[in-house]
């Protein structure tokens, strides 16, 4: 897609002053730029294309707030050797930053591809270890950075359950019921004590199968902006249940395991792998009705109906778990009155 004249001379410009920052003692001329689908945000993105090699130029509203966590937080991960994309330059007044061009495979894309459930869990394993390390990166480091003050808290995780009540229930479902909406807090209050009071590690928030990009054997990760302190099975169940893609169901318990066996005890101090999985269960009832009621909140904004169906094919995921435990009885039946008889 073309971009409009106005951003075009605009990018032309940034990039003039971009090219001595290459580190290339060859002449770079600009001969091209395509306009990018972007995400949610009021990001924009777009593909330069040079007589050398290809970029990212990411625009956003000129404020030097806006970029410059992302750019100190882009630094953190690369000098703890997490793969994310490459920054070039920055020009945050202007609300400019220059990345390196990963293409636009995600490994979604190449999960359709994939031929077996070894090179499915081979895959997998890889970027597994890369949480590993995210989540072992010294509470040293953590504070001496400054970045990290945000961390899921009972009010974090509660304010999620009701952002889920009123854009699920209310909106999609059409259900303005103060009791149906009392149970439904009630119920998750306790999970989200449980989950409050864990020991936390950093974490990526959104790691999921459209935030890792393919390039060439590489995988690399992406929209880590909203990074913050949570427990370790945030990020793996929000990898491990992707709502975009079902994990077989004998690599996902291996990967648990494997995860849970290579995680020091001191990072996480959950004791047993009994009680680890029953956090990863709780998580995974908290983390799932997120995704529900952030599709929700999608489809009630842009009535893109492509957002449907991930709403029942997360459920499904919380259905499963709920009928794996006793403890959620009370939720399944609240749910399965509102949705599955609805």
């Amino acid at each position: 897609m073309k971009p409009e004249l106005t951003e075009k001379l605009f990018i032309e410009e940034l990039f003039e002053t971009s090219i001595s920052k290459l580190d290339s003692g060859k002449n770079i001329a600009l001969t091209n730029i395509d306009r990018l689908t972007g995400d949610a945000s009021t990001r924009k993105y777009y593909r330069l294309f040079t007589t050398e090699d290809t970029y990212v130029a990411c625009l956003d509203q000129p404020s030097e707030d806006n970029f410059s966590y992302f750019v100190e937080l882009q630094s953190f991960l690369k000098n703890n050797n997490i793969r994310v994309p490459g920054i070039y330059d920055t020009n945050l007044k202007r609300g400019y930053i220059l990345e390196e061009d990963l293409g636009d495979k995600t490994l979604l894309q190449l999960l359709a591809e994939l031929g077996s459930v070894n090179e499915e869990f081979n895959i997998y394993k890889k970027l597994v270890d890369q949480l590993l390390k995210l989540h072992q990166i010294p509470d040293s480091k953590l504070k001496e950075s400054g970045l990290f003050n945000r961390s899921f808290d009972y009010e974090k995780y509660m304010s999620e359950i009701e952002f889920t009540y009123k854009f699920f229930f209310e909106k999609f479902l059409k259900v303005k019921d103060k009791k149906v909406e009392r149970d439904f807090l009630n119920f998750y209050s306790p999970v989200c004590k449980r989950l409050a009071r864990e020991k936390k590690v950093l974490t990526h928030r959104d790691f999921h199968s459209r935030n890792v990009m393919v390039k060439k054997d590489e995988l690399i990760i992406i929209d880590f902006q909203d990074a913050r302190m949570g427990i370790p099975q945030y990020d793996l169940v929000s990898f491990l249940e992707d709502s975009y893609y079902d994990l077989m169901g004998k690599n996902k318990k291996t990967l648990i395991e494997y995860y849970y066996e290579n995680l020091p005890q001191d990072i996480h101090e959950q004791g047993s792998f009994e009680n680890f999985y029953g956090l990863y269960q709780d998580m995974l009832l908290q983390r799932a009705i997120k995704a529900i009621g952030s599709f929700s909140y999608i489809y009630e904004l842009r009535k893109d109906v492509r957002y449907v169906k991930y709403i029942g094919y997360t459920l499904e995921k919380i259905r499963k778990t709920m009928m794996d435990n006793k403890k959620y009885d009370d939720l399944r039946l609240l749910l399965s009155k509102h949705y599955y008889e609805s």
